[in-house]
């Protein structure tokens, strides 16, 4: 229940309370009442049917009890005595005392004269209250649509910081760009001297998770300046120009606390081109984005704050946000290479029990293609591993099954999966193995299960490396080991199921991307066949123009069916040749439902496996899924076996 419902609620019980008590205060001398004049309890007492006179208040209160038992009350006036009083009406002192009239004074108690005084004026106290709570609560009114406009921007102090540079790992380059403007915010005169102006914004550029919003933090940290923090989302309302306004505000609020940053984090909420909206050139997003233009580089923009904004789409901002004098620095924040990830590593495992026998090296060979937060979750989930198994330290088989956890979720050992299933699961999976296995240019196998993990029955993990370019001959082994699973399950049971679905339409993408984007294809040419298309205002890609023939789409379906068609029948013939390796594989997997790179490769080559240590092969995992380059490699594994 918000402040407001208290509010409502407080009014309709004071409300009824002050009208009730206001009619109590005000009628209470006139409700009809038994008491009586001193003349009259005079007269009593004279006849001798009074019994006994208490007196109470300060004096004035009286409480007449006859001896029928009756009881009336009355007051008096004055300071005398009530005996003076009574005497003054004609009474008798021998009808006080024994056999008469029993007079008793009683004394009133601090606390019931304290209540009295209180109940006298919490009428006046309840009216002024009222009044004061409804004029409360039109001054709250107007201060909330007066406030609509205000930034909601959260301003940092920098004094204490929490995060620095030094909690900042694989992004060196990224680092010295930014040390750049921390240092400016320290020693501008260096600058000025040499008549350098620094950057006035600048955009961090990278993936979800690659640590963008933790860069700026550091920068903040670093340079202990006042540091204003907002999502782009939060100046947008569908109230047209208050976007706008909240831009203005923010920009004040840092001018007076100049010189500071201020930090703007997913951009494009609000930095979309301009144009492409459905609702014409006047719709708030983009008053709200002109605004922000202005204040970047307008006509009052000579003092030291510096922008900073983090977008994962910068191809769909406004050309006028990103040109000089306004954010004239992009800075990528990418994935992390093999030494970042080591270092990234290392930084989240500060403060934590680690075994001996953990190797940061391993892990990072283990993760290609992990993001900053990717490698802060696999420790945290280590950690929770370790934790859950009552372990003292963190071990390294709770980081192997972390980075399984992290890639396709927790093992589901609880899965009912019928026998014939567990085998074309198990063929399945050792099929693709085999074939990579055998390849000159696939990838060594890391390792195989058929234990399911999240959606997948089973899974092939692969050592893989960072790579920036990938060869045609490295493109065909791809394909011809993601068809390795749908041609055992072929040679085998003599027919195919529904597990293959993923690697076909992986195969496809990735036949496709050579023939049509790589150039690939010795009867198209080099050159590129499609242009994407994508609507700005909706920030992904709807479709693909094409721009060849008929007659070239032809060409170009021929093309990609021969490359499948072609690694289909190598794959073929190699498990054939090699169909001894294939059930040998299978039928261990069947038997113990996980190998690791060595146990697989003795079984293929005939040997003993060799002793393992958390250092060699079988603790270096790696899968394709995660790796991101620009071609988007296909991710046929870990690759679902049939459900």
């Amino acid at each position: 229940m918000n402040s407001i419902n208290y509010r409502r609620i407080l009014l309709f019980l004071l409300a009824p309370l002050a009208l009730i008590l206001m009619l109590w205060f005000f009628n209470l001398n006139l409700a009809p009442s038994n008491d009586i004049s001193i003349t009259q309890l005079a007269t009593d007492i004279n006849a001798g049917t009074v019994k006994e006179v208490t007196v109470s208040g300060d004096g004035s209160d009286l409480t007449i009890l006859y001896k029928d038992d009756s009881v009336v009350t009355s007051r008096t006036s004055g300071s005398s005595s009530l005996e003076e009083i009574l005497g003054a009406y004609g009474v008798d002192e021998s009808s006080f005392g024994d056999g008469g009239t029993t007079i008793i004074y009683k004394q009133p108690s601090q606390l019931t004269s304290v209540f009295g005084i209180i109940l006298a004026f919490l009428p006046v106290l309840l009216i002024i209250g009222f009044f004061y709570f409804m004029y409360r609560q039109s001054q709250g009114a107007n201060n909330q649509a007066s406030a609509f406009g205000k930034s909601k921007a959260r301003m940092f102090t920098g004094d204490h910081p929490t995060v620095t540079f030094a909690d900042v790992a694989g992004v060196e380059e990224a680092k010295e760009e930014l040390m750049e403007v921390v240092e400016f915010l320290k020693q501008p005169e260096k600058f000025v001297t040499f008549g350098a102006r620094i950057p006035k914004g600048v955009m961090l550029v990278g993936a979800p998770g690659t640590g963008k919003t933790l860069l700026a933090k550091a920068v903040s940290g670093e340079a202990g300046v006042p540091f204003f923090s907002i999502a782009g989302s939060e100046f947008v309302e569908m109230f047209v120009g208050v976007g706008a306004s909240r831009v203005r505000d923010l920009f004040e609020q840092a001018k007076r606390h100049s010189p500071c940053i201020i930090f703007i984090d997913e951009i494009d909420a609000v930095g979309r081109q301009r144009g492409a909206g459905l609702g014409g050139s006047h719709d708030e997003r983009e008053q709200t984005l002109n605004q922000i233009l202005v204040e970047m580089d307008g006509f009052d923009t000579d003092t030291a704050i510096i922008i900073i904004a983090a977008t994962n789409r910068p191809d769909i901002l406004d050309p006028a946000l990103l040109r000089p004098g306004r954010f004239d620095r992009r800075v990528v924040v990418d994935r992390p290479d093999l030494k970042g990830r080591e270092a990234i590593f290392r930084v989240h495992m500060r403060g934590k029990p680690i075994a001996k026998n953990v190797s940061v090296e391993v892990l990072a060979r283990a993760t290609p293609g992990f993001s900053g937060a990717d490698i802060e979750n696999t420790v945290n989930e280590a950690a929770l591993l370790s934790a859950r198994r009552s372990r003292r330290n963190i071990g390294m088989p709770e980081f192997h099954e972390a980075v399984e956890r992290v890639q396709m979720g927790p093992e589901r050992k609880s899965r009912v999966i019928s026998a014939e299933e567990r085998e074309i699961t198990a063929y399945h999976e050792a099929g693709h193995a085999v074939v990579s296995h055998l390849l000159p240019y696939a990838r060594a196998i890391r390792k195989i299960t058929i234990i399911p993990r999240g959606v997948s029955g089973g899974a092939t993990w692969y050592l893989d490396e960072d790579q920036i370019f990938m060869s045609e001959s490295q493109f065909r082994a791809y394909i011809a080991s993601a068809l390795g699973g749908r041609i055992a399950e072929e040679l085998v049971f003599g027919e195919i199921t529904t597990g293959a679905s993923s690697d076909l339409r992986a195969v496809t993408k990735m036949a496709q991307a050579m023939v049509t984007q790589y150039g690939m294809s010795v009867d198209l040419g080099l050159r590129v066949y499609g242009e994407r298309q994508e609507m700005v205002f909706l920030g992904r890609e709807i479709s693909e123009q094409r721009d060849y023939s008929d007659a070239v789409a032809e060409k170009i379906d021929a093309e990609v069916r021969d490359i499948i068609d072609t690694e289909y029948k190598r794959a073929y013939t190699l498990l054939k040749e090699n169909f001894d390796k294939l059930e040998l594989v299978a039928q261990t997997l069947l038997e113990v439902e996980s190998l690791d790179a060595e146990e697989f490769a003795a079984l293929v080559e005939g040997r003993e496996p060799a002793t393992q240590t958390p250092t060699q092969s079988t603790s270096q995992p790696s899968t394709s899924a995660g790796d991101k380059r620009d071609w988007e490699p296909p991710t046929f594994n870990p690759s679902p076996s049939p459900a």
